[in-house]
This record gives structure tokens, C-alpha cells and sequence, in this order.
């Protein structure tokens, strides 16, 4: 029998303007509370599903690679390694995750694939079994990011997954590893060729929604990021999607809100896709 955790990856303070783009302040003060610097709190949440014979995890948070200063730069709330701590803590050591799905490799989704900063040792992998999957154009653009995203990458890891030899580099809606119970949806909004993995659950679909729809506030169609590449293609994909999913009773999977890791769709008065019955987190539930 397959079942669901969510698991935490470290946490991070950002920028809510940042994190709002467009919207002012007096708007998106309704639904985070920013500290004295601006920063707003932000998860990065992960997704385990284990059927007995497979552990697949569904991203890896931000980690704790980043060195000292670096980690007090983009806010990481930790220095030790959480994800390590809560696979542990649902009894999955890092040779038993046999798949990491990334949806993209930006540092605060793909970074806890990567050990703990020491000083002097080079970067290197905690999965020691795992193959990768991701998707074909988000890895080109990890090779030879834009200008305006390049300090978004991590330039050391692209070689250490290629160097694993079980990098499977997806471009259409299946994965030759995992099969039928997994399909992507592929966005470019955010960042190219991002990977949202559709997962298979006895409550219908659920959609790891990575950085499309990073939490609660960004169902609302016109909310988007400033770290958005094309905001009004990510609102357009956004959208679409909602709207497909809610028609099959469908659920979503949000990595970076502080307090929800899944809510289930419905609709307004006005016929707008909302999100409802929100659950603080997955504890082994059967998919």
C-alpha cells in the first residue's frame, strides 16, 4: 500500500515583496506577516510517497549547503540538515530514497539533495541510491541560466547528478521511472520547463504545485512572484490548470506556505477556482 508524508526541508525569510511581486504591501499584509526587515516566513516542504517497495521524494528543500554567511544572506532558518532529520523521523534513511523528483534546480527545491556545508569539503550528494528526475528544459537552463536567474543555481550540482549515471531527463508527461502513478505538467511562468509532478491518491490528484502556486495567497489567479520569469504566462498556465484539477476533484500540494501543505479546490460565488479544507500536513496518508 502507497502512502504520503510531508516532510520539511528547512525554512527560509524572504523579501514579501519579493515574494508578492506586483501586489502592494496593503494587500499582501492580509495574508503574511512580515518582520522587521520585510521578510516573511516561507517552508520548504518536500513529499515522500512510499509503497514498500519505492521511496520517492518529491524535491529536497533548500538544505543547509549553503556557508554561513550565504545562509544568513537568503534568510535559511537552520544550520543542520531538517529534511535528513524528518526522513528520519517517518523512518527513511538516505539510502533507502531510491527517486528524488526535482521540479526545477533552483537552490531553495533541489539544495537538500546536497550534504551539509563543512568547511573545506566539497559539495556532494546525500541520496546515495537515488535516481534524479528532471525535467529536459530545466535542466538546459540550469547549464546556462539568464542573467537575471543565474544566482538562483547551484553550478556545482548539474555535474554531480549527471556524474550518478541515474539522471532520467523527462520532456513529456511520463517519467520511465515512475511509471503511470506519476504525471507531469510542464510550466515555464516561473522558470523554464519546470516539472509539476500529478501524483495518483485514493482522494483523487494531487499536484505538487512547486513554484507556479507556492502557497494559500498565490491560488488567487493575479498573485504572482517577483521571481517570476513571465508572470502573465505563469498566471495564464495557473489558470488552466486550477481550473482542469478542480473539475477532477483534485488537491494541491504547496511547498513553501509556512502553514498548509495541502488543500483541496472549489469555487466561489463567481465561479473562481479557491482553495478550502486546508491540512497543516500529510502523516502516512494512503495514496
Amino acid at each position: 500500500m502507497a502512502r504520503l508524508w510531508s516532510v520539511l526541508g528547512n525554512a527560509q525569510k524572504l523579501d514579501g515583496g519579493a515574494m508578492f511581486g506586483n501586489a502592494p504591501k496593503a494587500l499582501w499584509s492580509r495574508w503574511a506577516r512580515a518582520d522587521d526587515q520585510n521578510r516573511i516566513d516561507l517552508a520548504c516542504r518536500c513529499l515522500v510517497l512510499r509503497d514498500g517497495e519505492h521511496t520517492v521524494l518529491f524535491e529536497a528543500g533548500i538544505g543547509a549547503f549553503f556557508a554561513p554567511e550565504l545562509r544568513r544572506r537568503y534568510g535559511v532558518q537552520q544550520e543542520r540538515h531538517v529534511l535528513l532529520d524528518e526522513l528520519a523521523a517517518i523512518g527513511v534513511t538516505p539510502d533507502a530514497v531510491d527517486t528524488v523528483v526535482l521540479s526545477h534546480l533552483h537552490f531553495d527545491h533541489a539544495g537538500g539533495v546536497l550534504a551539509a556545508f563543512s568547511a573545506g569539503a566539497a559539495p556532494a550528494l546525500v541520496f546515495p541510491r537515488a535516481h534524479y528526475v528532471v525535467g529536459e528544459q530545466a535542466w538546459q537552463r540550469a547549464l546556462a541560466p539568464h542573467m537575471r536567474d543565474r544566482a538562483s543555481f547551484v553550478p556545482e550540482l548539474p555535474p554531480l547528478l549527471a556524474a550518478t549515471g541515474r539522471l532520467e531527463r523527462v520532456a513529456g508527461e511520463r517519467s520511465a521511472r515512475l511509471g503511470d502513478r506519476v504525471r507531469f505538467h510542464h510550466s515555464d511562468g516561473h522558470t523554464p520547463g519546470m516539472l509539476l509532478a500529478e501524483v495518483a491518491t485514493a482522494g483523487g490528484p494531487l499536484l505538487f504545485c512547486a513554484d507556479l502556486i507556492p502557497g494559500l495567497p498565490w491560488v488567487r489567479a493575479a498573485i504572482t512572484m517577483g521571481y517570476d520569469r513571465w508572470p502573465e504566462r505563469l498566471i495564464d498556465e495557473k489558470v488552466a490548470l486550477l481550473d482542469a484539477l478542480e473539475r477532477r476533484g483534485g488537491r494541491l500540494f504547496f511547498t513553501h506556505d509556512p502553514d498548509t501543505a495541502v488543500a483541496r479546490l472549489g469555487r466561489d460565488d463567481d465561479g473562481r477556482v479557491v482553495a478550502t479544507e486546508p491540512v497543516a500536513a500529510l502523516r502516512g496518508e494512503e495514496a
